[in-house]
């Protein structure tokens, strides 16, 4: 009989937990662990997955997919039992990782949340914006499932968050099956990969990873030790670099197209997501200024959501495995838009820098209200993407078009020219894939579960991985599949 659990962490009652039937019984010589992807769909989208032995369950990354919505957008959480999961991991707080947390928590309230110090702040004011938009698509699109959450719950979960730091070993279970150990991921403020060891076995989940320096961010530093299973992005799986590349270089060509467009009058938009991708091209911008590559006096502007999680990190610049270790961007930078005193719109003029998300310019944010308004009819300007958009989206759109084409930026708007210059620059915060290559080969895992990459990029690594370590068995896991570790 599975022992009867009282009220939950949020204050709710739930079921006693049944057995589990996919673990040993007693007498067995071996420790049996599952993995299953709770994933609704292939590719990139509501990360989440499931260990699980006969005395633990443990759920990793919680995520919302963002070519969703309403429940088709959320991880199947139906796959688990209510009141039956011991805890969630969350690697880091980008949307497809975390947006659904709440909803996963609503039938496992007793579930203990362990996260990064950086990505309990930087997820609670992500999910708070996500009840806003979930608010405005409601309105505007008559999605009734709509908000999936409220604030008053955010407040309440946020309290139960359990923070744990890098390279620090902590139990996931009250009996301490499952031990976990978060590793810094490289990829945005406080991102974690995560080994878990049980019944003498080892399994590694990269989450979001870049192993490379960026401007701000430091490179990932994972564990080498051999591991049973390895669970691994495969985000930019059927993307080559360009021969040649240099992040430096690449920065020094985003400052003399920017130094280009300031000279002639224009101004410049760089799509950027708010959090990461917006403090990123800031740190970007403080370099070029400093070493003489655009004017100093030039205006940066950044505004909504990308304030508001520029604050968060600065706030963590002294604790943080970061470049410019004590540097506050809206202290020590001159940014429009990042203090309370301004109010209202944020102004367009010439000679400018704007830093607006969304990264994709989805309809109805700041970006593509400037494009649409300005910004993309006028030779003078540049648009100027710094990470990826969907080929779906206004940003892809855009990026796919050749000079004096009509784009639809809105479809409650009419067509805009593309007029003004467009370039692309290679920052993107996921690892290369034959970094990540490099990698599973050196921690030789007896099994490789290639998750979060669309087909042609799984296939890459799965073509890759079966090359250089053939005794390795390659799985690109289907929703609600068991697969023994």
């Amino acid at each position: 009989m599975g022992r009867e659990r009282g009220p939950g962490r949020l204050g709710l009652t739930h079921p006693a937990r049944k057995p589990m039937v996919c673990g040993p019984h007693p007498g067995d010589l071996h420790f049996h662990m599952i993995f299953k992807s709770l994933c609704r769909h292939a590719g990139i989208g509501a990360n989440s997955y499931l260990l699980e032995s006969r005395d633990a369950r443990v759920v990793l990354d919680a995520g919302m997919h963002p070519k969703h919505e309403g429940m088709e957008a959320v991880p199947h959480y139906e796959f688990l039992e209510d009141g039956s999961v011991d805890s969630i991991i969350i690697t880091h707080s980008h949307l497809d990782h975390v947006g659904t947390l709440p909803v996963f928590l609503e039938n496992q309230p007793q579930a203990r949340v362990f996260l990064s110090p950086e990505t309990a702040e930087l997820a609670s004011a992500l999910l708070h914006n996500s009840v806003n938009v979930m608010q405005s698509k409601r309105i505007e699109h008559g999605i009734t499932e709509y908000p999936l959450f409220e604030h008053r719950e955010l407040d309440r979960i946020v309290e139960v968050f359990e923070e744990r730091g890098i390279e620090r070993p902590f139990d996931l279970d009250s009996a301490g099956t499952f031990r976990a150990t978060f590793h810094d991921a490289g990829h945005i403020l406080g991102s974690v990969g995560v080994t878990i060891e049980a019944g003498g076995k080892r399994v590694m989940y990269t989450g979001d990873v870049n192993f490379e320096h960026s401007t701000l961010q430091r490179g990932a530093v994972f564990p080498e030790q051999t591991v049973d299973a390895l669970i691994v992005e495969t985000t930019r799986g059927a993307q080559a670099r360009a021969e040649g590349y240099d992040r430096y270089n690449e920065e020094n060509a985003f400052a003399e197209a920017m130094r280009g467009v300031i000279e002639r009058k224009g101004s410049v938009l760089v799509p950027v997501f708010a959090m990461g991708k917006t403090q990123e091209v800031l740190a970007m911008i403080h370099r070029f200024k400093e070493e003489g590559r655009i004017p100093r006096h030039t205006p940066v502007y950044i505004g909504g959501l990308g304030t508001k999680m520029t604050h968060i990190y600065d706030r963590f610049c002294d604790v943080s495995r970061r470049h410019l270790p004590g540097f506050r961007f809206l202290k020590d930078m001159e940014i429009e838009g990042g203090n309370k005193k301004r109010k209202g719109p944020i102004p367009f003029s010439a000679g400018c820098i704007y830093a607006l998300s969304s990264g994709m310019m989805s309809e109805n944010t700041v970006s593509n209200i400037f494009a649409r308004q300005g910004i993309l009819e006028n030779k003078r300007h540049g648009l100027f993407f710094v990470g990826y958009a969907d080929p779906e989206t206004p940003g892809g759109r855009i990026r796919e078009a050749s000079q004096g084409d009509s784009i639809v930026l809105d479809p409650a708007h009419p067509p805009v020219k593309l007029n003004c210059e467009m370039r692309t620059f290679d920052f993107s915060g996921h690892s290369t894939r034959e970094a990540i290559a490099d990698y599973i080969v050196k921690v030789r895992p007896k099994k490789t579960f290639l998750v979060h990459g669309d087909d042609d990029a799984v296939e890459w690594f799965r073509a890759e991985i079966s090359r250089r370590l053939p005794e390795t068995r390659v799985i690109v896991p289907l929703p609600g599949e068991e697969h023994e570790i």
